[in-house]
């Protein structure tokens, strides 16, 4: 069975790429173009990974990552930020509420999709060894 991506993003071309580029990797995607249909399709789909988007209608994805990761039901989702926000400050804002790990946009389509099988590689591991994307030892 496909694993399930769910993608919480406001821009309808980006989402429309995402879209496409995980459909041909083989995966199962689900979409939300704002952070409360997010919030409700995360919990009613119970998908395998989230890409979030951080400047969105209404709550922002670092309000809607924070909000997933106090939740127990998707508490242990992987989550993918994936931002036009590029600087630094940004990125440690998202590790901070519980991002696995900080795209920034435009990003190339295979890099979209390797950066998504190693978070869901790792979730399957769950190595303790296994360091989360993007931080330094």
């Amino acid at each position: 069975m496909a694993k399930k991506i769910l993608i919480i993003e406001d821009d309808p071309a980006i989402a429309r790429l995402v879209d496409y580029t995980l459909k041909r990797a083989g995966y199962e995607v689900s979409r939300a173009a704002n952070g409360l249909e997010g919030l409700r399709k995360a919990q009613s789909e119970a998908p395998d990974l989230i890409i979030l988007d951080v400047m969105l209608p209404g709550l922002d994805g670092f309000e809607i990552c924070h909000r997933l990761r106090s939740d127990p039901k998707t508490t242990d989702l992987p989550i993918l930020m994936f931002s036009a926000k590029a600087q630094e400050a940004d990125k440690s804002t998202g590790k901070k509420v519980g991002a696995d790990d900080y795209l920034t946009k435009p990003a190339d389509p295979a890099e979209i999709v390797n950066r998504v099988n190693r978070l869901l590689a790792a979730k399957g591991k769950n190595s303790p060894n296994e360091e989360k994307l993007g931080e330094k030892s």
